[in-house]
């Protein structure tokens, strides 16, 4: 099976530009869209290069490339809402109906709006952290905090603070990962939605704009979540501590919890054998 960057690049266009994405799988076999994080120089490849030969046994699996984050074309508004609106719009493209999903970070927010809003497209769902809100820890994070340091002003040194932040290992964060990462943060698109979701001006309207909305949060809407749920979380977090995993275990009705020692914010990445034994298990 040919799970190579080349080997599996696709490109869907749309009325609103051209979605990139990676397939690997029998495209007869159950879809599993794998959606990515936000953080400087991230992509969908970059989130899940590592796991794709062995989700791919199993399932068709999709890795979609958010707009605004240097690879699919950009869209006009908020980055999260976009990528709610670019899964919709990418599964209506490719006629598929419902699929299990797989969101690391931001990703398993976009991942928990759909399930709470087109329940019909979430067979099961699993997040990698970053889902519900800081019930004991700081907010924000010492991870999003440092985020927003490089959103402010970028350069590599604060890029290579805010990676070391992401992981337990620091020995993960190599000379290449970051030529890497600060090739791809770089990118006009990139810095723009950056700035749009973790710059502190951004920061401080969406915090006006909680202290007055009438709405709730979305995570105090997961009771509304239909589909299984697995909720996976490094122990070592400091990006989304693991206490933010409180809410959505009490509050999704079929969820379940696994916590991964000496492990940060990139399950998938620095616990890779367990993660993906333990989500096909799920999944299965």
């Amino acid at each position: 099976m040919d799970v190579t960057y080349e080997g599996t690049r696709r490109e869907l266009t749309t009325d609103k530009g051209v979605l990139r994405y990676h397939e690997a799988g029998d495209p007869d076999a159950p879809p599993l869209l794998l959606l990515h994080g936000s953080g400087p120089g991230v992509t969908g490849w970059r989130n899940f290069r590592g796991n794709l030969g062995a989700f791919a046994e199993h399932h068709r699996c999709l890795v979609l490339e958010f707009p605004g984050f240097g690879v699919s074309d950009a869209w006009e508004g908020m980055p999260v809402l976009n990528a709610g609106k670019a899964v919709n719009l990418f599964m209506n493209e490719l006629g598929i109906d419902s699929a299990a999903m797989i969101g690391n970070s931001m990703g398993g927010v976009v991942g928990v709006n759909l399930a709470i809003r087109k329940p019909e497209r979430v067979r099961k769902l699993v997040t990698i952290g970053g889902v519900g809100g800081n019930l004991f820890s700081p907010s924000p994070s010492e991870g999003l905090t440092l985020l927003q340091e490089f959103a402010d002003d970028p350069d590599r040194d604060k890029l290579v603070r805010w990676l070391r932040a992401m992981v337990f290992d620091k020995s993960l964060v190599t000379d290449d990962l970051i030529a890497e990462r600060w090739e791809a943060a770089i990118d006009p698109d990139a810095l723009a939605t950056g700035r749009a979701m973790y710059g502190s001006a951004a920061f401080e309207m969406q915090q006006q704009f909680m202290a007055a909305a009438d709405t709730p949060p979305y995570w105090a809407m997961m009771h509304k979540v239909a589909c299984p749920t697995l909720l996976t979380w490094g122990r070592d977090d400091r990006v989304s501590p693991p206490d933010m995993a409180l809410a959505p275990m009490r509050l999704i009705p079929d969820a379940q919890l696994h916590v991964f020692p000496r492990c940060g914010h990139w399950v998938m990445i620095e616990a890779k054998a367990a993660f993906e034994a333990t989500v096909l298990a799920f999944l299965a």
